[in-house]
């Protein structure tokens, strides 16, 4: 995994020019920029965002001290009708007791170009729509008017935070970006941390200009005299200077991105800049200190109330836990037995979050939580059954990758126990989750480990014992060319967990619907699954099937591909350059036994060569084998990743790997008639 460690360090890069500012502004919809058809550098794309503008500043206000005001104006082309889908936007906002925001839409306009003049478009109040995402978010909401191919679309929005936090700017987006402008406006009394991401660096520009606040105040006071005398009101003036630091970022001519096969996230390498909060220091006030570093963020984390403390509660299941670890001696039965208590009595609430939302008691008692209250329960419960347990930070592959030191790079929290046979992982939110077997979604490289005195250290969350996946096959092929056979299919580790995942809630029917529809509308009878729910077990599923499209039969010989429908047909990998690493998740091994029987009166005219293809540093192996012996043949193969994530050094090795297994697994048997 060294080359990740290379690829956080190679990936930013900033150039500071200066940027001489090209004029952009609402309204300002030129008739070339309506009668333009195609993007002039991507032809292919549906819609391009011709410019957008924010700004970020900090400024003071009389009721509230310092709020943060973001400002975004954006005009977008849309070329066809497959662009139509960003005439509609929506921006997220925080609303709870802790942190509430304020969004607001201006200057939605539609421009059209009728009979050789710009028509203009406003949004309605019902194109306007306040939505609530869950307990913490809401969003804002617009649809534009009158969207047609060739429209240009505008508009512009202000999110007004009382939080001293500056929003991530994405430069690229799916569709070309003619012009991306961001700037930020900082007081003195604030340090932020800044870091860019991706492969397209914008140019940036630093200045730093003199600011003042002027604070009025009120006060009453007495003319004095015996008794007190007459009170009057007396208004003043102070003024406060501070010196303010602008940030120019600007991106031009930003390519789409591109998403390719086994991106994890493909925000993970999108031009962006982000910012996280480091230090506030206000004259004659002690300095306050945020995230500067990893450690710092883990203990920042572990002593909120809802984190750290919560591992100390433990009154709540002792009894319970008590009765669950009677007759379990060892570390691994003990971690078991603590796993599949919590996943049996608390179900997941589908919220994520490192930290608890109703606490572990109250989750124990109404037997639902979010992320946190499961996992810094189960954490809790194994260390009071004595074993080394401590909580692990972890950023889900939906959340990106954590690359940079803040509080935010998390949104999840598993358990770690450490053994005499090594590190165990464990996440009972999952029903079929076991130790070291996490659900997909949190397999994003790193975590961070803290411990109970707050330190930490980094985790790697990726698996390294390959999963498995283990097809038995016997079929026959009449002259016809009809396919008649069964099929046994035992698959483990996270091909077991993802296929049960799959598979759970499902009508049979249906699955089975969808099994002869995938592949090739083969009728399956005499269907049976194993070990559906006995977890520790690989999971099995055996069938039988029949298939009329299954052969070729032309001029009296017969073609079929060995395989049938488990034959990889497609080289994932296409691109001549690829910019994101390869990520499978998971090692994996993909083996087929497969027993075929030729029809009588036929013979073996084409036979599959044996082929083996190897890459190198162990990468993996491809072996493809098949022997005829009389009117049977019998084909091995294996397919086998050995790591979870391939760096962009190894694409050209990868990519030509898997030609070579696809050219193989779809070869042809040729039977002739004798």
């Amino acid at each position: 995994m060294k080359f990740i460690k290379l690829f956080s360090l190679s990936l930013f890069f900033l150039f500071f020019s200066r940027v001489s500012a090209q004029e952009f502004k609402l309204g300002k919809v030129s008739i070339a920029e309506l009668e333009q058809k195609v993007h002039p550098k991507d032809s292919a794309a549906a819609a391009a965002i011709l410019y957008k503008k924010g700004s970020a500043r900090i400024e003071y206000n009389q009721n509230d001290g310092f709020i943060t005001v973001t400002d975004v104006e954006t005009r977008i082309k849309i070329y066809n009708k497959e662009g139509y889908e960003w005439a509609t936007h929506e921006v997220w906002y925080y609303n709870n007791n802790n942190l509430s925001e304020k969004v607001s839409f201006s200057d939605v306009v539609t421009y059209n170009l009728v009979n050789g003049k710009i028509e203009k478009t406003k949004i309605k109040s019902e194109g306007m729509f306040d939505e609530v995402l869950n307990k913490f978010r809401g969003q804002k909401k617009i649809t534009m008017p009158n969207v047609k191919e060739g429209s240009v679309i505008e508009f512009k929005y202000t999110i007004r935070s009382g939080a001293r936090m500056i929003r991530e700017w994405n430069f690229q987006t799916s569709i070309p970006v003619n012009y991306s402008e961001f700037v930020t406006y900082i007081p003195e009394y604030y340090t932020f941390n800044s870091q860019l991401k991706g492969y397209v660096s914008p140019k940036v520009t630093v200045e730093r200009g003199n600011k003042s606040i002027i604070l009025n105040s009120k006060e009453r006071v007495s003319s004095g005299g015996f008794g007190g005398g007459a009170t009057r009101t007396e208004f003043s003036q102070d003024k406060i200077d501070y010196i303010e630091t602008k940030t120019i970022y600007v991106g031009e001519n930003l390519p789409a991105m591109k998403d390719e096969a086994f991106v994890n996230n493909i925000d993970n390498y999108t031009a962006s800049v982000q910012y996280e909060l480091a230090m506030v220091k206000f004259p004659n006030e002690p300095m306050k200190s945020y995230s500067t570093d990893w450690n710092s963020v883990a203990k920042t984390i572990y002593d909120y109330d809802s984190f750290g403390p919560e591992l100390n509660k433990t009154d709540y299941f002792e009894e319970d836990l008590k009765t669950v670890l009677a007759g379990k001696n060892t570390p691994d039965e003990k971690i078991l037995a603590i796993l599949n208590h919590v996943k049996s009595n608390i179900k997941w609430n589908k919220y994520t979050g490192y930290d608890c939302d109703l606490g572990v008691k109250k989750a124990y008692k109404e037997k639902t939580g979010n992320i946190g209250d499961i996992n810094l329960m189960l954490t809790a419960m194994l260390r009071y059954a004595g074993l080394t347990a401590n909580p692990v930070l972890v950023s889900t592959r939906s959340n990106g990758i954590a690359l940079f030191p803040n509080r935010t790079a998390f949104n999840y929290v598993i358990a770690l126990v450490e053994t005499p046979g090594g590190n165990v992982l464990l996440d009972a939110s999952d029903k079929f989750s076991v130790p070291n077997v996490l659900p997909f979604r949190t397999l994003n490289w790193f975590g961070r480990l803290i411990r109970k005195d707050g330190s930490s250290e980094e985790v790697d969350l990726m698996p390294k014992r390959a999963s498995n996946d283990m097809v038995f096959m016997n079929y026959s092929i009449d002259a016809e060319g009809k396919v008649t056979g069964k099929t046994r299919r035992q698959c483990t580790d996270y091909n077991a967990l993802i296929t049960r995942d799959n598979v759970d809630g499902v009508v049979q029917e249906e699955y089975l619907e969808k099994l002869e529809n995938e592949n090739n509308k083969i009728e399956v009878s005499e269907y049976e699954r194993k070990n559906e729910k006995e977890i520790l077990l690989p999971m099995i599923e055996t069938y039988s099937f029949t298939g009329n499209n299954l052969c070729e039969v032309i001029g009296g010989k017969i073609y079929v591909n060995p395989m049938l429908f488990f034959a990889n047909k497609e080289n994932p990998f296409k691109q001549e350059i690829r910019e994101y690493p390869v990520d499978f998740g998971f090692p994996f091994t993909d083996k087929y036994n497969i027993t075929i029987k030729i029809p009588e009166g036929f013979a073996i005219e084409t036979l599959p060569t044996p082929a083996v293809i190897v890459m190198e540093d162990n990468l993996g192996t491809f072996k493809f084998n098949i022997v005829a012996n009389g009117g049977t043949l019998q084909l091995v193969v294996s397919h086998q990743i050995n790591e979870p994530i391939v760096s962009t050094e190894k694409y050209e090795m990868l990519k030509e790997y898997y030609k070579g297994m696809v050219a193989k697994e779809t070869e042809k048997i040729v039977l002739k008639r004798i």
